[in-house]
C-alpha cells in the first residue's frame, strides 16, 4: 500500500482507512511503527537502515561576521527559491524536511530570557544553546533527567523555554508526529575557558543522547552547541519560516545562516532526520555507508585520547543507531573535530579527499596528506555536496567526481551566497566581486574570525604544511620493502605431475590423467567448470579483459540451482539508484583508485607518523611469490598468522558452524596476540580436510573482529582456490578482504601452460601480470556501477543484495545485508559443500576424470536449467511459423516450467479468495489514498 510518498508494505486493513486521514498517518498497522515519531521496523521490503534523500542546500554568510535580520530573510528567500529541491506528502501540507542552522543570535535570546524568566545570559561563548524533540507525556522527566546529566558534568542548566510555533499550516502527516519543542540554555562555569567548555558541552550532548533514551519516551537534540542553533522540523521551505514564530521576529539578526529542503526518496521523513544536523547539511548519497559505520566502530578499539582520557570510551558509538547517511557523516566528522585535533576543514578534507592518486598535476605537499590521510581513514564515498560551519568556519565540499551542482556568489558587500541553485539571491550585477562554482573536490570556506573567503589550493596547502607529512609517509610499507627485507629464497611452485597434491600421490603413469581436464580434483571442489576455464579465466589471461556477455543471464538463481552453487551467487551487486549517477571507469579514470594500504591502522584521534606504518598495494590481488613474502615477513617487526579454514571431512555438514567459530575465535585471538597480518588459507583442502568457504570465513571473522574491536588491528588476507572471476572478489572485498590470493588461478594457468592451451611465451609474470588487467577493469567496472571511486571506501561496504540466504547465516557472516526472502541454511551450503567434496575426492574415480560441464553459461541437456532453452525455442518458432494454437500452448508450458525452474516470480502462485471483495470497497480505499 503506498499513502503519498510514503511505502507502506503490509495490507491495509479497515481499521487504517477508518478516519483517514490522520490516523494512518499517525501510526501503523500492527508490527510496523510502535510510536508515532518512530520509524517503521524492519517487514517486507522494507528497511529503514536504507533511507535516503536528495536534497537542496544553500548558505549565506557576512564574510565580516557582521549579524544582521537581512541574514535570516535573504535565506528565507534562498530557501523557498529551492522548494522544487524538496518534496511534500499527499495531504501537499507535509514536507519531506526542512531547516536552518544560524549563528546564535544572543542579542535576541538575551533580551527574550531577561523578558520571559528574568534570567540573564552570560556573554557569548559562555553558555550552549539547542532545542530538543520530546513528547508531552514524559517532557517534565525528560527535562528533570537532562538537568541532572548536566549538573553530573559540572555544568548548570540555566533555564528551559517553550521554542513557540505555529502549527495551522502543518499537514495531517506532519501533525500527527509533531514533537513538543523545548530550547535549553546550560551555562560555563567560571573556571572553564571557551574551549573546554565547548568539549563538556559536546560530551554532555553525545552522552544524554546515548544515556537518556527511554522506550516510549521521545528524546531528541537537534544541536547543543556554544555558537550556533538548529531550527527544523518535517516542514516545507515554506513552512520552516512561518512555523517558528522565532524566525519571523525583526530581533532575530545572524551573521550566517545554513538552510535545507529535504527529498526523501521513495523513504519515511520525519522530524528528527531534517536537516541540518549538528555541523552539515548534506545533498547527496553515501555509497560507502555501511563500510564507513562499521570500520569506525572498530577504531574504537585502537582509539586513545590524552584530552578524554578514560572518558573516551563513554562516547561511543561514534555513529548512533538509526541515522541516515548524512547523520553518519555527521557524526563522525564531529568525532574528529571535538576529540581528533582537527579544524573543521582539516575533518572534512580527511574524510572527503580529492582525486589525489592519478593527479600528477597536484601539488605535491597536499599529495602527501592524501596519502597519509588515506592511512588513517578510509573515504566517505558517493555523490556529495556537503555544506558544514561550527560558527567560525562555514563552508561547502564537493565530492571527488563533482556529482552534485553547487554555485557561489562574493559580493561587494561582503556576503557569500552558495546554493545547488542559481538564482536564489537578489543583488545588483555591479555588486557582483566574484561568481563560480565547486569543482570537484574542492573545498569553499570562509573564516568569519579571520574575516577571509579562502582559496581551495590556499587552504589545502596551508593543512598540509600544518604538519610533517612528507616526512611521516615515508615510513609506509611497500612491497619492495618486504621483498628486500625477505630472507631466503623463494619457492618454486612443485609440479603437477610430480608431487603430492591434496591426498593424491602422482605417477607417471597416471601423470595424463592428473592434467587440468581431469586430475586436480581441487579444481571440482572449488566448484570450476569447462565453461570457467574456457569463458572466464583464459580470456583474461590472454587478453587482459574481462569476458562479456549480452542479454542477461537466463541461468536459474543460486537458491534454485541444482548444481552446488558457490556462496558468492547468492549475492547480487547494487548499482546506481534514483539521484545517484554511475561513473565511466576508463575516460574518468583520474577519479578511479584501486590502491589501498593495509594492515594495522593508528590511532585516528592523534595525528602522527604511526598512521603510515600500514602495507600499501597498488591493487587487492596478489601473486603467489608476494604471499609467500607477506607470510615470512618481519620487517618493522611485523608478524604474519596463517589460520587454516578447512576442517576434517569426518565431522561433515555438522561441523562447518563450529569451524566458522574456531576461525573467527583464532583471528581474534592473533589480533591480540600483536600478529599485524592475518592469512586465512584454504590450501589445506584435501580428501581428509573440508575448505569452508572463503567467503563465509572471511565475512564472520571480519564481522567478530568488528564486534570485539580488533579489526583495525589486522589486515586480512585471502589465499583461497575458491574465488576467480571478478564478481567473486568484489564480493570478498566488499566484506572485508584487504587482499587476495586466488593461488589455484595462477597454478592452473600453468598446469594449462604446459599443456600447451596457453603459450609458452607466457611467462609466471605475463599471467599474473594479464590477470590482474583484466581483473582492475573489472572491479574498476563494478565500483563505477555503483557510484564508488575507490577501492578503499568499497571494502567493507557490502553493497550487496543476497537472494535466498536465511536470517541465520545473514547474522554471523554478513550483518547488515539486505536478504528479504530468506533462503538455505547452514545446513544447505553445508550439505552442498560436502557433495562438491565427494565428488573431487569421492570412491567413483571416474567421477573425476574430467570438469562437470553443467551448462551454466550455454545450455547443455540435462544440466542446468535456462529460461531460453531448445524446447521453448523450437515450440514458439513452430507456433509463429503455423499459427497453431496447441504448439503455443506447448511454447506457453514449456516456458512456464522455465520460469518455475529459474525465477522467484515461477514461485509465486495466485490465492483466490472463496469471496470476491465488494467493488465499493475497493473503490473507497482507493479514493481515501
Amino acid at each position: 500500500m503506498f499513502v503519498g510518498n510514503l511505502p507502506y508494505f503490509i495490507p491495509a486493513p479497515p481499521s487504517l482507512t477508518a478516519g483517514y486521514p490522520t490516523s494512518a498517518f499517525a501510526s501503523i498497522y500492527k508490527g510496523g511503527m510502535t510510536e508515532e515519531w518512530e520509524y517503521p521496523q524492519a517487514q517486507g521490503l522494507y528497511n529503514p537502515a536504507l533511507e535516503t534523500a536528495a536534497c537542496g542546500v544553500g548558505f549565506i554568510v557576512n564574510i565580516d561576521g557582521i549579524a544582521s535580520t537581512k541574514i535570516i530573510r535573504d535565506a528565507e528567500k534562498l530557501a523557498s527559491r529551492m522548494k522544487h529541491r524538496g518534496a511534500c506528502s499527499c495531504d501537499n501540507d507535509t514536507g519531506d524536511g526542512a531547516g536552518l542552522m544560524a549563528a546564535i543570535p544572543h542579542n535576541f535570546y538575551s533580551a527574550l530570557l531577561q523578558d520571559e524568566a528574568g534570567v540573564t545570559l552570560p556573554s557569548p561563548g559562555r553558555y550552549a544553546t539547542g532545542i530538543f524533540f520530546l513528547d508531552p507525556t514524559h517532557r517534565e522527566e525528560s527535562e528533570q533527567l537532562f538537568d541532572d546529566f548536566t549538573a553530573s558534568h559540572g555544568l548548570k542548566v540555566l533555564c528551559w523555554r517553550n521554542v513557540p510555533t505555529d502549527r495551522s499550516q502543518l499537514g495531517d502527516v506532519a501533525r500527527g508526529s509533531e514533537p513538543l519543542m523545548r530550547q535549553v540554555f546550560v551555562g560555563a562555569p567560571d573556571d572553564c575557558n571557551d574551549a573546554t567548555f565547548m568539549r563538556k558541552v559536546w560530551v554532555l550532548r553525545k552522552q544524554a543522547t546515548h544515556k537518556l533514551l527511554r522506550p516510549g519516551a521521545r528524546f531528541y537534540i537537534c544541536s547543543l552547541s556554544t555558537t550556533t542553533i538548529v531550527y527544523k522540523g518535517q516542514l516545507t521551505s515554506d513552512q520552516l519560516w512561518t512555523y517558528f514564530k522565532d524566525l519571523m521576529s525583526p530581533d532575530f539578526s545572524t551573521y550566517m545562516a545554513l538552510v535545507h529542503t529535504r527529498f526523501s526518496t521513495n523513504t519515511f521523513p520525519s522530524w528528527e532526520r531534517a536537516h541540518p544536523l549538528r555541523l552539515l547539511a548534506h545533498n547527496g548519497e553515501i555509497n560507502t555507508l555501511r563500510g564507513n559505520v562499521n570500520l569506525m566502530k572498530a577504531r574504537e578499539g585502537v582509539m586513545k585520547s590524552a584530552e578524554y582520557g578514560d572518558t573516551l570510551s563513554q562516547l561511543y558509538p561514534v555513529v548512533e543507531p538509526n541515522l541516515s547517511d548524512s547523520g553518519a557523516v555527521d557524526c563522525c566528522l564531529e568525532f574528529l573535530v571535538m576529540a581528533g585535533g582537527r579544524t573543521l576543514p582539516e575533518a572534512i578534507m580527511t574524510m572527503v579527499p580529492e582525486a589525489w592518486q592519478n593527479d600528477t598535476l597536484m601539488n605535491e605537499e597536499k599529495r602527501d596528506f592524501y596519502r597519509w590521510a588515506a592511512c588513517a581513514m578510509e573515504p566517505w564515498d558517493g555523490p556529495a555536496l556537503m555544506t558544514f560551519t561550527d560558527g567560525r568556519y562555514i563552508g561547502a565540499i564537493l565530492d571527488r567526481n563533482g556529482l552534485r551542482p553547487s554555485r557561489y556568489y562574493v559580493t561587494k558587500d561582503r556576503v557569500l551566497v552558495m546554493a545547488s541553485e542559481v538564482g536564489v539571491y537578489d543583488t545588483e550585477p555591479e555588486n557582483i566581486l566574484q561568481k563560480g562554482r565547486l569543482k570537484p573536490g574542492r573545498m569553499l570556506l570562509v573564516d568569519t574570525v579571520e574575516k577571509v573567503v579562502t582559496k581551495d589550493e590556499e587552504l589545502k596547502l596551508q593543512i598540509a604544511r600544518s604538519r610533517p607529512h612528507s616526512q611521516w609517509i615515508k615510513e609506509q610499507i611497500s612491497m619492495q620493502n618486504l621483498y628486500e627485507a625477505h630472507e631466503g629464497d623463494l619457492a618454486s611452485e612443485p609440479s603437477l605431475s610430480s608431487e603430492h597434491m591434496n591426498g593424491v600421490v602422482v605417477d607417471n603413469e597416471n601423470a595424463a590423467m592428473m592434467r587440468t581436464f581431469g586430475g586436480d580434483r581441487r579444481l571440482v571442489m572449488f566448484g570450476y567448470t569447462i565453461e570457467t576455464l574456457n569463458m572466464l579465466l583464459l580470456p583474461m589471461v590472454t587478453t587482459q579483459k574481462e569476458a562479456l556477455g549480452s542479454m542477461g543471464n537466463d541461468a536459474p538463481l543460486a537458491c534454485l540451482s541444482e548444481f552446488q552453487p558457490l556462496l558468492y551467487d547468492y549475492f547480487k551487486q547494487l548499482f546506481a539508484q534514483v539521484t545517484n549517477p554511475p561513473i565511466d571507469p576508463f575516460r574518468e579514470k583520474i577519479v578511479m583508485s584501486l590502491a589501498c594500504p593495509i594492515g594495522p591502522e593508528g590511532n585516528i584521534l592523534e595525528p602522527n607518523a604511526k598512521q603510515c606504518h600500514r602495507l600499501f598495494l597498488e591493487n587487492p590481488i596478489i601473486a603467489l611469490s608476494d604471499l609467500e613474502v607477506i607470510k615470512a615477513t618481519k620487517h618493522c617487526g611485523w608478524h604474519t598468522c596463517v589460520i587454516d579454514i578447512t576442517y576434517p571431512t569426518c565431522e561433515g555438514v555438522q561441523g562447518l558452524v563450529p569451524a566458522i567459530d574456531r576461525i573467527a575465535a583464532e583471528a581474534c585471538q592473533a589480533a591480540k596476540d600483536g600478529y599485524q597480518l592475518l592469512v586465512l588459507s584454504d590450501k589445506q583442502a584435501s580428501p581428509d580436510r573440508m575448505a569452508v568457504s572463503a567467503l563465509m570465513a572471511l565475512g564472520a571473522t571480519h564481522h567478530f573482529l568488528i564486534e570485539e574491536r580488533q579489526r583495525m588491528k589486522v589486515g586480512l588476507i585471502l589465499e583461497t582456490g575458491e574465488a576467480r572471476e571478478v564478481h567473486h572478489m568484489c564480493v570478498l572485498l566488499g566484506y572485508g578482504a584487504d587482499a587476495i590470493c586466488p593461488y589455484l588461478v595462477f597454478e592452473t594457468m600453468k598446469t594449462l601452460r604446459a599443456e600447451g592451451v596457453l603459450p609458452n611465451t607466457f611467462s609466471d609474470k605475463d599471467i599474473y601480470k594479464n590477470y590482474i588487467a583484466a581483473m582492475e577493469r573489472g572491479l574498476s567496472k563494478v565500483m563505477a556501477k555503483m557510484g564508488i571511486s575507490t577501492l578503499q571506501s568499497y571494502k567493507g561496504a557490502q553493497i550487496f543484495e543476497a537472494v535466498g540466504i536465511s536470517e541465520e547465516i545473514i547474522d554471523k557472516c554478513f550483518k547488515g545485508t539486505a536478504s528479504r526472502i530468506g533462503g538455505v541454511t547452514f545446513e544447505t551450503l553445508g550439505k552442498e559443500m560436502v557433495e562438491r567434496h565427494q565428488l573431487s575426492y569421492g570412491n567413483r574415480e571416474c567421477d573425476t576424470l574430467v570438469l562437470r560441464n553443467p551448462g551454466f553459461y550455454h545450455w547443455r541437456s540435462g544440466g542446468e536449467k535456462h529460461i531460453n532453452d531448445p524446447v521453448s525455442i523450437a515450440n514458439l518458432q513452430d507456433a509463429s511459423r503455423t499459427k497453431n494454437k496447441s504448439q503455443y500452448d506447448k511454447f506457453k508450458e514449456s516456458t512456464m516450467e522455465s520460469i518455475e525452474a529459474c525465477t522467484l516470480r515461477g514461485q509465486l502462485e495466485l490465492v483466490k479468495l472463496e469471496n470476491p471483495i465488494n467493488l465499493s470497497e475497493v473503490s473507497a480505499l482507493v479514493l481515501h489514498i
